[in-house]
This record gives structure tokens, C-alpha cells and sequence, in this order.
């Protein structure tokens, strides 16, 4: 099965290749040298920051199967870091608005090297402080950082344009390159140099501590709401009724939880899913090629916002089809007898389930740099981090509820849920494109807007 592996990550190899050696004039966007320069910093600190979180990835569940602990002990052991991430997480996230992204994102730094300190551990108590720690770092992982780059772009006066250049750089490196290189450099520390599963945890320390360091060098502060006046409950309040009062921000919120939690429940299914009778699988190959196939679909989604395409109109058709890729576990369960032996190496059917998971991921790779994207035209400055940690709360929830009963569910009604809230996704979309396009202008009327204001941008260019 190793040629399987290999056939698989190389035909991917080949293909992200094509598709960046192919790219032409109007795939590509010209810049000024200062933003090339601010880009290439962030996109440095932001490739180190996904290097300590996707060195980690492969072998949480791994470890913790190590220590001797079963499947529901490890579940509320990731119950732990969701439900974190959706009472700590939100609050410390949201504080970033007020005291400064920049604070925000030096303290992801330091908290998620704490957790990586408490997975030399065996002790179950240690464990559960390290996955509470990693659920606020995880927080400020996806609001902070984006919400600092955002508030600099535009604070420098670069072209909105240039946003989503950054964003789709960010993911092909950072949800891609870097994520295949921090797989197979996890396998290598594990499996060929013999340091054991927790060698990745101490290696994204050393990632993370770099980027520290940068971050508190190079980076200036910026904040969102600049009253002194406004409290954390002002500030929850404002976010609320943002919301509330925009039917766009609602269903992006909707679209990117549904999204999401399907997301982090195939993080936590794809092992057992691929070793259903313990059959030896090498974790850190197939994570690089599931980050291959993420890193496939970044560089088509580049490609996509450099033509200026609608990024609320092919959404659709990507929620759709990452809804049918989490459906082979149910088909082959049903078509291809399981096997009886325990041990040895991966199945039939778990090959058609990888061949899936690459589809799946390859539709995480375009959903990542789209949702950035409207998040940026949708979501006020103001109230930015907020907004976006409250967008997090429901996908916690969600999957608390999936992983607290993980052991009372069959895996195909867990992939099954999945599927059906990746369609739910689909739906909002397309209703997200309705309501777009109604506000859009009319011919007549963006001619006319031009002729008061020459500079007037299209809504959603």
C-alpha cells in the first residue's frame, strides 16, 4: 500500500505544479514594492503560526492513544479544547479589538506553546488543561490574525484587490506548503528518527517561539473599536446586533460554522475512519497529502479571485461537492465488505475513503481564502474579532455535541451529519448570492454612480 500512497501524493504533486507553472498574466496581480514587503512579512509569521498548529495535528489522537486512553476518554479530551474555544476563546479573542490584535496574536503564541508543554503529560488532568489552553489559542489563531492584517492593509491605503492576494498566498503556504512539510517532518521525528509522538509538539514550540518574535519586532498594534469607553459586554452587544441587523453576516456566519464543524469532526474522524480494525497507516503521510490536496485547492481558488470571479456564486457548487465526498464512508460501508482481521495494512475501502478526503480537503483549500475574502466585505472593522469568535460559538457546540457522543453514534451517521450540514451550507449560500446580487447595481444606475464618483467600486469586485 505504500505505492498507493505514493501514486496519490505525487499525481497531487504534479497537478499543484501544472496549475503554478501554468498561471497567466490574468492570473496574476501587479503590486507596489511596499505591499510586497508588508505581504511577504505577514506571510512569513503566518507560515510559522500554521507550522506549530499542523505539527501537532496528525498526532493529537495518536498520542493520547499512547497514554492508554480509550476513544471516549479522547473525545472529551477534544469536548474540552471546542468547548474552550467557544466560552475563553470568545472572550479572549474579543478582547483583541479593544487591547490590540497584535497583543492578541503574541499571546496565541505563548498559550499554545504552554500546550504543547503539557503533552509530555500522561496524567489525564495535565492533558485536559493542555486541550483548554490549545481551544483559546485556536481562537485567536482565526480571528486575530486576520483581523490585524485586514485593519494594516487598509490602514497603509493598498488596494482591496491586494487583500485576497494575501489571503490566497496565505493558505497555499501556510494551509498547504507548510502544512505538507510539518506532516512529513512529524514523520520523520516520529517513525524514522524514533523520538516518539510527542517529538512534533516540542518542534511547534520552536515554530512558535520564532514567529514571537517576529510578530514583537516587526509588527505595529492596531485595534478595532478605538473607545476606551466600551466593555467586553458592550462590545458582545454590538457584535450581536451587527448580526442581527445584516442578513449577510448572518448567513456567512451560518455558512462558515456548518462549514467548520464538519471540518473539525473529520479531523477527529479521518484516523479511525482509514484504521477501523487498527490496521497500521502512516498519520503523517497522509495528513501531507490531505494538506496537498488543501494547497490544490488555494491555488485554484487564487486563480478564481484573480479573474474577479464571485466568490458567493462557485461556493455553492464547492459546499456541494465536499457534502458528496463525506459520503463514501456510508457507500462503501454498504458496498465493500468489512474486513474481519485486525492489524495489517490500509483497506479497499479506506483507499476509496482517502481518495474522498483529498476531494474534501481540496475543497477546504478553496474555502479558506473565500471565506477570508467576504468575511472582509461583510464583517465592520470595528467589531471585526468579535464578530468573528461569535461566528465560532455555534461550530463549538456543534462539535461538543458530535464528539461527547462519539462512542453512541456508527462513524457512517457521523460522516452522514456532516454531509447534510455541508449541504445546509450550500443552500445559505445560494441565498447569500440572492441577496449579493439584489443589492448589486443596474446598468444604468452604476453608470450614473460613475459619473458622480469616477473611483466608485462595484459591490463585492
Amino acid at each position: 500500500m505504500e505505492m498507493f500512497y505514493m501514486v496519490v501524493f505525487g499525481g497531487l504533486a504534479a497537478v499543484v505544479a501544472a496549475m503554478e507553472l501554468s498561471k497567466s498574466s490574468k492570473d496574476r496581480v501587479t503590486t507596489s514594492t511596499a505591499f510586497s514587503s508588508f505581504k511577504n512579512n505577514y506571510l512569513l509569521v503566518y507560515s510559522l503560526m500554521m507550522a506549530g498548529d499542523w505539527l501537532q495535528g496528525p498526532y493529537v489522537y495518536y498520542l493520547y492513544t499512547t497514554y492508554g486512553f480509550t476513544k471516549g476518554d479522547i473525545g472529551h479530551l477534544f469536548i474540552a479544547g471546542f468547548g474552550s474555544s467557544m466560552l475563553f476563546g470568545t472572550i479572549v479573542g474579543s478582547l483583541a479589538d479593544k487591547t490590540g490584535r497584535k497583543r492578541a496574536c503574541v499571546t496565541y503564541c505563548i498559550t499554545y506553546i504552554l500546550s504543547c508543554v503539557t503533552k509530555h503529560s500522561p496524567q489525564y488532568r495535565i492533558l485536559m488543561l493542555g486541550r483548554i489552553l490549545g481551544g483559546i489559542a485556536t481562537s485567536l489563531l482565526f480571528s486575530a490574525f486576520e483581523s490585524w492584517l485586514v485593519a494594516e492593509h487598509n490602514k497603509r491605503g493598498f488596494e482591496q484587490q491586494w487583500l485576497s492576494l494575501t489571503f490566497s498566498k496565505a493558505i497555499f503556504l501556510g494551509n498547504g506548503l507548510v502544512a505538507i512539510l510539518a506532516g512529513l517532518l512529524g514523520n520523520l521525528l516520529v517513525h524514522t528518527f524514533g523520538f516518539g509522538p510527542v517529538a512534533p509538539f516540542d518542534a511547534a514550540s520552536c515554530f512558535l517561539a520564532i514567529g514571537m518574535i517576529i510578530i514583537v519586532s516587526s509588527w505595529p498594534e492596531n485595534f478595532g473599536d478605538p473607545s476606551e469607553s466600551k466593555d467586553l459586554l458592550t462590545q458582545f452587544r454590538g457584535a450581536a446586533v451587527a448580526i442581527a441587523s445584516d442578513e449577510k453576516i448572518a448567513l456567512l456566519g451560518a455558512i462558515q460554522s456548518l462549514f467548520e464543524g464538519s471540518m473539525y469532526t473529520f479531523v477527529f474522524l479521518w484516523t479511525p475512519a482509514l484504521s477501523p480494525n487498527d490496521e497500521e497507516i502512516p498519520h503523517g503521510f497522509i495528513f501531507a497529502t490531505f494538506m496537498l490536496s488543501s494547497m490544490l485547492g488555494s491555488s485554484f481558488a487564487s486563480r478564481l479571485m484573480a479573474r474577479s470571479a464571485k466568490t458567493e456564486s462557485y461556493m455553492q457548487l464547492v459546499f456541494t461537492i465536499s457534502a458528496a465526498s463525506l459520503t463514501l464512508p456510508i457507500i462503501t460501508s454498504f458496498l465493500v465488505a468489512p474486513a474481519g482481521v485486525k492489524g495489517g495494512s490500509i483497506t479497499f475501502a479506506g483507499c476509496i475513503q482517502l481518495l474522498g478526503f483529498c476531494v474534501f480537503e481540496s475543497c477546504v483549500g478553496i474555502f479558506w481564502p473565500s471565506i477570508m475574502k467576504m468575511r472582509s466585505q461583510y464583517i465592520p472593522e470595528e467589531a471585526r474579532s468579535t464578530i468573528m469568535n461569535f461566528f465560532r460559538i455555534p461550530l463549538n457546540i456543534f462539535v461538543c455535541i458530535v464528539l461527547y457522543n462519539v462512542e453512541a453514534f456508527p462513524m457512517t451517521v457521523m460522516f452522514g451529519m456532516c454531509s447534510l450540514f455541508l449541504f445546509v451550507a450550500s443552500i445559505l449560500q445560494r441565498r447569500l448570492l440572492g441577496i449579493v446580487e439584489s443589492q448589486r447595481p443596474k446598468p444604468q444606475e452604476w453608470t450614473a454612480m460613475k459619473e458622480r464618483d469616477p473611483e466608485a467600486e462595484p459591490l463585492n469586485a
